[in-house]
């Protein structure tokens, strides 16, 4: 396994009385797929809001470390900030921009890797012209690793539910982030689509990047992560290998209560 790319130590979410996120910690390293599992209402979507800039949390520290560069903390930092710094998610509901192509939500997410400025869009300028005809060969190659070549001049609305969870990973990966987050991504997907998903998943983990997803379906977790952390009721309870977790009492009783 590569080294650790992800350090969460402490972190805390209130609001007013209520600890959505209790003391949490977690790391990541480079290449592994990491699964946060847990109960509806378990806080797991509160601490990725916290991760990525939505929240600013009440306590804890969050560290990013990317190779050859000096360890980032993205504690305050606004979500572009913290996509900027090479951390992507996708949502539990489907973000996409209905009434534009499948091309062009992903090069949506490709402009915070571009340079121009207004006057150069105005003016199309050389170097806006080459910009964004990179722009658009990367969204293109990134719509056949995800399988939506086909689709690339489709209105996004039209897509099927599958291809719009795809659609929106696409747009993740077009910011070019060596951490994806992926929120319940196999949520409302047929046995086929999701097994799809399972594919994509592993072919962008062999491309080198690290995975934090929150899933509810079992078998895609147990089948493709390294390691799993379990929440409930905003704290850690549990954490190891699928076989570690699946056979851990305090996690049954999460799942199963006494």
């Amino acid at each position: 396994m590569g080294e650790q790319i992800l350090n969460v130590t402490g972190l805390s979410m209130h609001f007013g009385g209520i600890h959505a996120v209790d003391q949490v910690d977690l790391d990541i390293n480079q290449g592994e797929i990491v699964a946060l599992i847990g109960p509806n209402g378990a806080g797991k979507t509160t601490f990725f809001n916290c991760l990525t800039g939505i929240y600013n949390p009440t306590f804890g520290d969050i560290t990013l470390h990317r190779s050859g560069k000096k360890p980032a903390r993205l504690n305050g930092l606004k979500p572009n900030q913290v996509t900027t710094k090479g951390m992507a998610r996708t949502f539990q509901n489907i973000r996409l921009f209905h009434n534009m192509t499948v091309l062009e939500n992903v090069m949506i997410g490709r402009h915070c890797r571009t340079s121009s400025f207004i006057a150069g869009a105005i003016f199309r300028t050389k170097h806006n012209r080459r910009e964004e005809n990179e722009i658009i060969e990367k969204s293109y190659s990134i719509l056949e690793k995800v399988g939506l070549e086909k689709y690339v001049n489709d209105h996004a609305s039209n897509l099927s539910y599958g291809a719009q969870r795809r659609l929106e990973i696409a747009r993740a990966l077009a910011t070019d982030p060596f951490l994806l987050l992926l929120d319940e991504p196999a949520a409302g997907m047929n046995p086929q689509e999701t097994k799809q998903l399972d594919e994509l998943i592993c072919r962008i983990r062999d491309d080198g990047l690290a995975i934090l997803l929150i899933e509810h379906d079992m078998k895609l977790v147990m089948s493709i992560s390294d390691r799993i952390f379990v929440m409930d009721y905003g704290k850690k309870i549990a954490q190891g290998t699928p076989l570690e977790v699946r056979e851990n009492p305090a996690v049954i009783k999460a799942y199963l209560g006494e």
